[in-house]
C-alpha cells in the first residue's frame, strides 16, 4: 500500500478534464463529419464513423470495469487516456472512410476504459454522502459539452484543418493523465484471480454482434443483419455458459442480478432510450411539423441541457436529507411527464410547450441518473465497484442504442404507412428540413409528419413508464455506507 494519500481535488480535476475529451468529441465530431466525409468519400459508409465508436465503447466497458477491479484503477485509466489519444492522433491523419472508422473503433475502445473506471474512481475517494455533489459536477460536464462541441466543431471546420477536431483531445488528455499519475494513488492490488479471457472475448462479440444488429435496422432481413443475430444469437449462448463455469466469470450473474443494481441498471436503460428519442426527433417535430427556425429547435433541445445538471445538482445536494430510493423515484416520474407534454403537440402548439417538456425530462434524468449511479456502487464493496459501474454505463450505452433502432423504426413505419395515404420520401424530408418543402405540399408533408411523430413520442412515453417500475423495484430498505474516503 502506498503512504501517500490521494490529492482529491486535482483527481477530480483530472476526472473532469477526461470526461470532457470524450463528451465534446461525441459532438464535435457529428458537426464536423459532413465535409469530414465529403472528402474522404464513400458516403455509403458515413453512419459507420458514430457506430464503430460506440460499438467498441459499448463492447469493452464491462471489460474494462473488470479488470479496474483486478489491476487496479490507475493504470486502467491511464491506459485508456493513451489509447483514445493514439487513436485521435491517427484520426486526424486518416486518408480514407474505412481508416477513419477502424480509428473511431480504436477511439471507442479508449472510451470504454475512460468513463467508467474514471466514474468509480470517484466513488472510491468520496463516500456516498459527498460523491453526489461530484457526479454533479460530471453531469455539468457532459451538458455543457453537448453545447460546446457543436459551436467548437463549426468553428474548427471554418477555420483549421479538419484533424484539429480530432487533434484538440491531445492537450486535454495528456492534462488528465498528468492529473492521474501525479495526484492519484491507491492501493496495490495484491490478490491474485484467473482472468476470464474467453468470457471477454465472447462477451465483446455477443454486443458487437448486436450492435451491428441495431444499426443496420433500415435492411432488417438483409443477410448482414441476419447473420450479425445468428452471431449474437450463439455467441450470447457460449458467453452464458462460459461465464457458469469460470472461476471468476467477467459478467459475475450475483452481481448483475443483485436487485439494487438490477433495478438501478433497468432504471437507467429505458430513460437512455427515451433520452435518445428526445434528442433525435423533437428538434425535427419543431422544425416541421411547428414550422420554426433550427435556432427554436436548438432552444428547445438546449433545455433538456439546463433541466439535466439542475437535477442532478438539486439530487447531489439533498439526497443524503430525503434518500435515494425516493428521488430517484420522483426523477422516474418527471420523464414521463415530460414525454407527455410531448406527446400532446401538435401543429398549432407553442415551440415552449416543446421546451418544457424536454427541460421537465431533463430534471428527471438529473435525479434519476446520479441515484441509480450511487445506488449501484454502494450495493457493492470495493473490490466489485468497478464492475458494478460499468454495468451502469453500459446499460445506458445500450439503451440509447436500442432505444434509436426502434424509435426509428417506428418513425419509418409512421411515414410508410401514413393514414391519408401519403408516403414522405427521405427526399421531401431533406428538402422540408432544409425550409424548401416539395411543390406538391409542404403542409401535406407536415401533416403526414406529425402523426409519425406522435406515435414516436408514444411510443417514448411507454419507454419511459417503464422507468417508474423499475424504480419501485429498487429495495425500500436501500441505505448508503458509512465509509471512509480511499486514502491510499
Amino acid at each position: 500500500m502506498t503512504d501517500m494519500p490521494s490529492r482529491r481535488g486535482p483527481v477530480v480535476a483530472a476526472i473532469m478534464a477526461s470526461m470532457a475529451m470524450i463528451a465534446i468529441e461525441a459532438t464535435i465530431v457529428s458537426t464536423a463529419m459532413p465535409q469530414i466525409a465529403a472528402q474522404l468519400g464513400q458516403l455509403n459508409l458515413y453512419s459507420w464513423v458514430f457506430s464503430a465508436f460506440l460499438l467498441s465503447q459499448t463492447a469493452l466497458t464491462v471489460v474494462f470495469g473488470k479488470l479496474s477491479d483486478i489491476y487496479g484503477r490507475k493504470p486502467i485509466v491511464l491506459l485508456g487516456i493513451a489509447i483514445f489519444l493514439v487513436a485521435s492522433i491517427l484520426a486526424g491523419f486518416a486518408w480514407s472512410m474505412p481508416s477513419m472508422i477502424a480509428f473511431r473503433l480504436l477511439q471507442g475502445i479508449g472510451a470504454g476504459a475512460v468513463q467508467p473506471v474514471s466514474m468509480t474512481i470517484v466513488a472510491d475517494l468520496f463516500p456516498g454522502r459527498q460523491r453526489g455533489k461530484v457526479q454533479g459536477y460530471l453531469a455539468s460536464v457532459w451538458a455543457l459539452s453537448a453545447v460546446v462541441g457543436p459551436l467548437l466543431g463549426s468553428l474548427i471546420i471554418h477555420s483549421l484543418p479538419w484533424a484539429w477536431i480530432f487533434w484538440i483531445n491531445i492537450p486535454v488528455g495528456l492534462l488528465a493523465a498528468a492529473g492521474f499519475a501525479a495526484f492519484y494513488h491507491e492501493e496495490k492490488k495484491s490478490r491474485r484471480v484467473s482472468i476470464d479471457v474467453m468470457g471477454a472475448v465472447l462477451f465483446a462479440i455477443c454486443i458487437s454482434a448486436l450492435m451491428i444488429a441495431l444499426t443496420e435496422t433500415e435492411s432488417l432481413f438483409s443477410f448482414g443483419t441476419m447473420a450479425a443475430v445468428a452471431v449474437f444469437i450463439a455467441s450470447l449462448l457460449l458467453f452464458l455458459r462460459q461465464e457458469a463455469r469460470a472461476e471468476d466469470p467477467m459478467v459475475a450473474p450475483g452481481l448483475w442480478l443483485h436487485r439494487p443494481i438490477a433495478a438501478s441498471n433497468l432504471a437507467v436503460f429505458f430513460a437512455s432510450m427515451a433520452i435518445m428519442g428526445l434528442t433525435t426527433f423533437l428538434p425535427m417535430y419543431v422544425q416541421t411539423v411547428l414550422d420554426r427556425s433550427p435556432l427554436v429547435a436548438g432552444f428547445a433541445l438546449t433545455m433538456l441541457l439546463l433541466g439535466w445538471p439542475m437535477g442532478a445538482t438539486f439530487c447531489s445536494r439533498t439526497f443524503h436529507r430525503f434518500g435515494l430510493r425516493p428521488l430517484m423515484i420522483v426523477g422516474s416520474l418527471f420523464i414521463p411527464f415530460g414525454c407527455l407534454l410531448l406527446v400532446f403537440l401538435r401543429p398549432e402548439s407553442s415551440a415552449l410547450q416543446a421546451g418544457g417538456g424536454s427541460f421537465v425530462m431533463g430534471l428527471g434524468m438529473g435525479l434519476l441518473n446520479i441515484c441509480a449511479l450511487v445506488i449501484t456502487q454502494e450495493s457493492v464493496g470495493n473490490t466489485e465497484r468497478g464492475s458494478a459501474t460499468a454495468s451502469n454505463v453500459f446499460s445506458r450505452n445500450l439503451g440509447s442504442t436500442l432505444g434509436a433502432a426502434i424509435l426509428g423504426a417506428v418513425l419509418s413505419y409512421g411515414l410508410t404507412h401514413a393514414g391519408t395515404g401519403g408516403i414522405v420520401t427521405p427526399e421531401q424530408l431533406r428538402n422540408l428540413l432544409n425550409g424548401t418543402p416539395a411543390a406538391d405540399g409542404g403542409d401535406g408533408l407536415r401533416l403526414v409528419l406529425q402523426g409519425a411523430l406522435h406515435t414516436t413520442f408514444i411510443a417514448m412515453l411507454a419507454m419511459a413508464a417503464m422507468i417508474v417500475f423499475a424504480s419501485l423495484w429498487v429495495p425500500a430498505a436501500h441505505k448508503l455506507r458509512e465509509e471512509a474516503p480511499q486514502q491510499a
